[in-house]
């Protein structure tokens, strides 16, 4: 098995998107962020500049693709400029994969924004991404390059780890999540349970039904993403109602938009846990941050050696 790239050394870069976790993940791999100039004309338009040379590199670019849409198009000038440049290889390590919500036509005259983006970074050249729990995880089929697809539970079981788990429930807050909760449920030993909830319109659920028993149950909500967590309140209240004890919830990223904050600080619920795949807007008291960053330059470091990633995730 090959131990290292001879003729293509290892070089990893970071946009501006979440710059603290580009350096983490840097950090865990044992090297720096290599040098790149990025910044934005007048007119708003960006510029990229790679301040050393990756010819013949293995070239790694940290950037997720949260809005605004400038974290996109900062991915696609560093990809190109890159390539323009002779590395030898560039993947795209996007810890969270912005339009991933819209993967499918499932109303008429809408578009599928998540082919467009697949799209675009193969247009761009990228040659793999590597990225972190995609809300569809068909997504990768968008694709005619290698996709890596890991997963946030894992940091996220072994943070639940160190609660008393004896008296714990996992609840999926919509059918969508079930199969993330079961594992969630099967991984920590304990019993799950599901919210039936109806969505009137985008980003504003209503709960409907608790199947499960959760009177007098510490409960842990399991979901991927956390946008305006009109989901996760509503839940947390409903099951509150229900004669919960402890609520937390658990989310691999936190978007956390325009009322979030203060629906999650006002809401039953203890504790919201999620990755730094994203930033946090603020800190808050309510809110637990656990980094990915070992996972990510695990995968890097799989990746450049030509090793399985899915061997990752094997217990």
């Amino acid at each position: 098995m090959r131990t290292s790239r001879k003729d293509s050394p290892v070089a990893i870069f970071g946009g501006r998107s979440n710059p603290a976790l580009a350096r983490k993940i840097a950090e865990s791999y044992g090297t720096t962020l290599g040098e790149v100039t990025i910044r934005d004309f007048a007119d708003g338009e960006i510029y990229v500049r790679f301040e050393e040379s990756i010819r013949g590199a293995d070239l790694f670019i940290i950037q997720s693709t949260h809005p605004s849409a400038d974290n996109w198009m900062e991915l696609l000038l560093m990809i190109d400029a890159a390539k323009r440049a002779s590395a030898a290889r560039v993947t795209a390590v996007m810890p969270y994969f912005g339009y991933a919500r819209q993967e499918r036509k499932d109303q008429p005259r809408v578009s599928i924004a998540a082919k467009l983006t697949a799209n675009m970074l193969t247009t761009a050249g990228v040659d793999r991404i590597l990225t972190m729990e995609l809300h569809a995880p068909q997504i990768q089929g968008f694709f005619d390059v290698p996709v890596d697809h890991l997963y946030g539970s894992g940091v996220l079981i072994d943070y639940l780890k160190q609660f008393d788990l004896d008296n714990f429930v996992v609840v999926a807050p919509d059918v969508g999540a079930l199969k993330m909760a079961r594992a969630y449920a099967q991984k920590l030993g304990v019993n799950l349970a599901l919210i039936d909830k109806r969505r009137p319109r985008q980003n504003e659920a209503r709960v409907m039904n608790i199947i499960g028993d959760v009177e007098g149950k510490n409960v842990v909500i399991i979901d991927d993403i956390v946008d305006t967590a009109g989901t996760l309140t509503r839940a947390a209240r409903a099951l509150r109602e229900k004669g919960a004890l402890e609520i937390m919830a658990a989310c691999t990223h936190g978007l956390l938009s325009g009322p979030a904050y203060d629906r999650i600080e006002a809401s039953p619920m203890e504790r919201l846990i999620i990755t730094d795949t994203i930033p946090l807007k603020r800190p808050s008291e309510s809110i637990e941050v656990v980094s990915v960053a070992g996972l990510f330059s695990k995968a890097i470091r799989h990746i450049y050696t030509d090793r399985s990633v899915s061997t990752l995730f094997k217990d």
